[in-house]
């Protein structure tokens, strides 16, 4: 505190001035006498006293509080607590008569609330909760500080500090998470593509089928225009067409696989070879007509 006016240096002077947001404590003979509020003022030399003069001004206290949470971790917690002492005649004389170390005092209340709290709440509570920790620190002191004159304004938890292999572990366990949901992020991504690579392969394949099956139905519209064809030249039977025929399709499915990747293919070794496949074929062409001729012959 201190003291101003006219007469600063002179303690046993007449006037004094008290400056705009303080209030001086008067004395008579060790015995409280009034208030002086700001402007100039006048007293009894060596009757009257200054005892004290006292701010009205908002004040800030910082305090360092070690405890230890739920999960057993130390941590040091740096509390801010913002208090100014009440603008009324009582609760300024309880101010200064009343309280004889104000900041020891909110030092102890600060160590009181902060080491009841804290340990109910893990490491991970403590910083995403500081807000409900300063709120508990704030209405404790309001209640303790308020009889002797004061009024806590705000209360700021304004840092955690753990130690660094504490913070290096946390970090750690942070990626280890990240990368488990990065994986599984991943593989999701992968059984997608998957997926939509099955299904584009199974419409692929479904096209390719029909893409071959209206193929072959040309193919054969095609044989039968050929057939009808030559069956109008004179001298050429059926038989003669279809060696013709045979024997252009194996040309044309040798060409086929010269010009693809394969380079295994299962087929006769000589041109000579397709008697035995049109042999095949017109066996069975006359064992179906036998087959029919006897149903029209067992009907009749």
């Amino acid at each position: 505190m201190r003291v101003t006016g006219l007469l600063q240096t002179m303690t046993f002077g007449v006037a004094y001035i008290v400056s705009q947001q303080e209030v001086a404590i008067i004395e008579r003979f060790g015995k409280f006498k009034k208030l002086s509020r700001a402007g100039l003022h006048f007293k009894i030399p060596l009757v009257d006293d200054i005892a004290e003069i006292i701010s009205l001004r908002l004040q800030q206290l910082d305090v360092r509080v070690s405890t230890k949470t739920k999960d057993n971790v130390f941590v040091d917690i740096l509390i801010s607590a913002q208090y100014k002492v009440t603008d009324e005649d009582n609760q300024i004389y309880k101010a200064f008569y009343e309280l004889e170390d104000v900041k020891e005092q909110i030092r102890s209340y600060l160590f009181d609330v902060v080491r009841a709290e804290v340990p109910k709440m893990t490491l991970d509570e403590v910083f995403e909760k500081k807000d409900e920790i300063a709120k508990a620190i704030k209405n404790e002191l309001d209640d303790a500080i308020k009889q002797f004159g004061y009024n806590i304004e705000k209360t700021l938890v304004t840092d955690i500090d753990v130690d660094e292999k504490i913070v290096n572990a946390m970090n750690d366990i942070v990626a280890s998470q990240r990368e488990k949901l990065a994986a599984i992020e991943k593989a999701e991504a992968q059984k997608v593509l998957m997926v939509k690579q099955a299904e584009a392969e199974a419409e692929s394949k479904k096209l390719q089928g029909e893409g071959i099956a209206n193929q072959r139905k040309a193919i054969i519209n095609g044989f039968k225009e050929s057939i009808d064809e030559m069956r109008e030249i004179e001298g050429i039977d059926s038989t003669a067409v279809l060696n013709l025929i045979l024997i252009t399709q194996y040309f044309d499915t040798l060409k086929d696989v010269a010009s693809s990747e394969s380079n295994t293919i299962m087929l006769p070794n000589n041109p000579s070879a397709y008697n035995d496949i049109a042999s095949q074929i017109r066996e069975a062409i006359i064992s179906a007509n036998l087959v029919k001729d006897t149903k029209w012959n067992i009907a009749f």
